[in-house]
């Protein structure tokens, strides 16, 4: 087997176990779960690592198709698909969103808001959690610089606890530029950050109430009649019953159908009515019972 080939599988192989360990890592900072400094530590240490090996493989990749005369961009995005499975280029994927959702925050804009359409914020549970995390994190970068004697260590934890930080950032950030969205029409996207996305059409809305729930589970979870619940702080407030299943897509790629939506809303009733406005508005030519 040629080098280059077992760079490639090295490379694979070294995505596919640490993408687990980064999903969990995201998905306790949504869910405000306090995660001991060293296991951050090693788990960010460990993603580092393996990013180093990929970018070696992935220009050694790019370059193959350079010189095969395929364009920049259909270069990389054919050395990203050879080298990275589904999930991994998610997550990569999420990461990029993270960082361009601080530079919106920082503007104070918002993503794809369309005018006309109603922004419905949900970090109001999460936030004092996030800002927790964060001031835990600072702390704990601060003592490991003040207790680790050996520079070239220090160097490679400063880094990988500044990552830390900008990922608990990045994640709060992006939940506050991309809200959940009821449209003009009666359409409902729900988000959360980077990591879901679900577009509901105006068609599909059979009715919405305020409905406060404190779900155990996970940040995404589905039951077996259909019910999606997405849980931010451990509540949802809002209840959407739809006329059909949609179809939506997990952080990590996997595929699945909702009869039902569950979701948080800081100001649940201005939700409610805005989707129940839009399905009773005589201009549509629809009709239904007048919003509570």
């Amino acid at each position: 087997m040629s080098t280059g080939g077992m760079s490639l599988r090295a490379a694979r192989a070294a995505a596919g176990a640490v993408l687990p360990a980064e999903a969990a890592v995201l998905v306790c900072l949504a869910a405000g779960v306090r995660i001991p400094g060293a296991v951050l530590v090693v788990a960010e240490a460990l993603v580092a690592t393996v990013l180093v090996l990929e970018a070696v493989v992935l220009w050694r990749l790019y370059a193959t198709r350079r010189r095969a005369g395929a364009g920049r961009r259909h270069a990389v995005r054919g050395a990203l698909r050879t080298l990275l499975p589904v999930g991994a280029r998610r997550l990569v994927a999420y990461e990029i969103r993270a960082l361009r959702s601080l530079g919106l925050w920082l503007l104070r804009r918002r993503h794809q808001v369309p005018d006309g359409a109603l922004a419905v914020a949900y970090t109001g549970p999460q936030t004092a959690l996030m800002y927790g995390l964060l001031f835990v994190s600072v702390v704990e970068t601060v003592l490991l610089a003040l207790v680790v004697p050996w520079p070239v260590v220090h160097a490679i934890l400063l880094v990988v606890d500044v990552y830390g930080v900008v990922l608990i950032l990045g994640l709060h950030a992006s939940c506050v530029v991309r809200p959940h969205v009821v449209g003009a029409d009666g359409s409902l996207r729900v988000r959360y950050g980077g990591l879901f996305d679900l577009r509901v059409p105006a068609a599909a809305v059979a009715a919405a109430r305020v409905e406060r729930r404190y779900p155990d589970g996970r940040l995404l979870e589905l039951s077996a009649d259909g019910v999606l619940d997405l849980v931010v702080g451990g509540q949802t407030t809002v209840t959407v019953e739809l006329t059909e299943p949609v179809e939506f897509v997990r952080p990590l790629g996997a595929r699945g159908f909702a009869r039902t939506l569950r979701f948080h809303a800081d100001d649940p009733r201005e939700t409610v009515a805005a989707l129940t406005r839009a399905r009773t508005d005589p201009a549509r030519g629809t009709a239904g019972p007048a919003p509570r």
